[in-house]
């Protein structure tokens, strides 16, 4: 399986955007072909030891059970309209690919 893990600073950081940005992440990106799992939300506000990495404010995840699937995800045209539709407000988008094995 491959984990696409995106973590997105925003210029407009308020609950609203926030929300926002998380609503967009359910309607464009939740159902593609060969998800195995999907979530997305804010940064745990109250979690802030010397190890806790700060500086986001939307985490994306999603496990494709393929590398196929993570790649047709990325030519997706709902991936692409998410893009086009939340770009804007991204200050920082980071993301982080791995192989993955269930337990």
């Amino acid at each position: 399986m491959l984990a696409h893990n995106v973590y997105f600073a925003l210029h407009d950081d308020s609950p609203a955007a926030k929300q926002k940005m998380v609503a967009a992440c359910k309607k464009y990106l939740a159902d593609h072909p060969g998800t195995v799992f999907f979530a997305c939300g804010t940064l745990e506000p109250e979690l802030s030891r010397p190890v806790n990495v700060r500086d986001f404010d939307i985490a994306l995840h999603v496990i494709f059970e393929s590398r196929a699937a993570h790649d047709a995800y990325q030519d997706a045209p709902a991936h692409h309209e998410f893009i086009a539709e939340n770009k804007p407000n991204w200050k920082e988008v980071r993301v982080f690919d791995s192989v993955v094995e269930s337990a």
